[in-house]
């Protein structure tokens, strides 16, 4: 997530805002509730469950475990455990396991996928790599990951600590996307003119790529292909730090939360070749419009300044059929507490409103969503009373 460094004061000052403050995007009249699956989890970002039938829910940790929860129960023993491995900080720190995804052929071949932060070889402007793993399940036990069967798929370097993205999903077509964030920093300072619009770093970027081939390859209709000086694997551009992403289960379209700077978090509908702005744009906004290149971005479909929220949580379409009110909207939330639903109506911004199972800060940060396979949706939250990495599941209220 992009929780910048003056987070203390920020935080504070959101802590100030009134409740009437939230209820700028008006009202969503659906009542729901959420049910609380476990309070025992250590900084949920992330959520998968496999197309085995199993019904086996998977979170990973930021610390570096993936951990099941079967039948409703929290399994005692890690599906994965490589905290030894992954590289974050005490406290607060943007760097870790970040994301998870399920191989489409999971219940044949047992692959599954993790983006994570690891130290790099010290050297000037470089703070860590970030690297997309392959493992493949125990051959023993469907509850445990073989973690000898470790593959590096793809590793990039880290200018910074924040800004990373991480969050990996299958698309319908079978390939892998990645989130990657600008590298960090603020500004997008890297680079003559930033990582978002060059090109030729994997930096503020959506990539595609395919994972049957080794160490990874490139899908044929990736916009890029075979155009000099630019990076094949770019699906789109312009992004600062995607802060989770999904596909629509109906359509297939893909959506991201795209954490602002310092004035405006904005939702996008990611496209072929697609340019979002950064570092041009914030949002709808100028930000450095005299930076060269060319001006094709595409206008996000929703942003909230931060008098609302300071770093947002992208989520999902909801598919599911237990909630017949959210069909067909996109839930997403701000990582200080306020949840909201977008709804298509045919206009370039979509319509906000709030849920109510939104909180106020200083009650919970939100960190990710989940979606299941039958496509209800599931918060990732860290209890601010406990400290506590909690699950809930999105439900009909009353």
């Amino acid at each position: 997530m992009n929780i910048r460094s003056f987070l203390p004061a920020l935080m504070i000052s959101v802590l100030s805002l009134s409740s009437a403050c939230y209820g700028q995007a008006g009202t969503s009249p659906v009542k729901l509730d959420v049910k609380l699956i476990t309070d025992q989890l250590s900084h949920p970002t992330g959520f998968a469950e496999p197309k085995d039938k199993s019904e086996r829910l998977f979170v990973i940790e930021q610390e570096g475990r993936i951990i099941i929860i079967k039948n409703g129960q929290l399994l005692p023993v890690p599906f994965l455990d490589i905290k030894d491995e992954v590289l974050k900080n005490d406290g607060y720190d943007e760097r870790g396991l970040l994301g998870i995804a399920f191989h489409p052929d999971y219940a044949k071949n047992g692959k599954f996928y993790i983006y994570r932060s690891v130290r790099a070889q010290k050297a000037k402007g470089l703070d860590h790599k970030s690297e997309v793993r392959e493992y493949t399940v125990s051959k023993q036990n469907p509850d445990v990951a073989d973690k000898s069967s470790s593959r590096l798929v793809m590793e990039f370097d880290q200018p910074e600590s924040n800004h990373n993205g991480g969050d990996l999903k299958f698309g319908p077509d079978g390939f892998l996307y990645i989130a990657s964030g600008d590298g960090g920093g603020g500004d997008d300072k890297h680079g003559e003119f930033g990582n978002g619009q060059n090109l030729n770093t994997v930096l503020g970027k959506i990539l595609k790529i395919d994972v049957n081939q080794q160490p990874y390859g490139i899908p044929k209709d990736n916009p890029f292909v075979g155009k000099d000086g630019v990076r094949p694997e770019i699906y789109a551009y312009g992004v600062r730090n995607p802060w989770r992403i999904s596909f629509d289960k109906l359509n297939g379209r893909l959506f991201a939360g795209e954490v602002g700077q310092n004035a405006w978090e904005e939702v996008d509908i990611i496209t072929k070749g697609g340019n979002y702005g950064w570092r041009i744009r914030e949002g709808l906004h100028d930000k450095f419009p005299n930076d060269p290149g060319a001006k094709n971005w595409i206008d996000p479909i929703a942003e909230y300044p931060h008098s609302e929220g300071i770093s947002i949580t992208g989520g999902f379409v909801y598919r599911g059929k237990q909630i017949p009110g959210l069909q067909g909207k996109y839930v997403f939330a701000d990582w200080m507490g306020p949840v909201w639903a977008l709804t298509d109506v045919k206009k370039p911004l979509w319509e906000r409103e709030k849920l109510s199972i939104s909180h106020p800060a200083g009650y919970w940060q939100v960190y990710s969503f989940g979606e299941d396979q039958a496509g209800e949706l599931y918060i990732l939250a860290v209890m601010l009373d406990s400290n506590k990495g909690a699950l809930y599941k999105i439900v009909t209220g009353k």
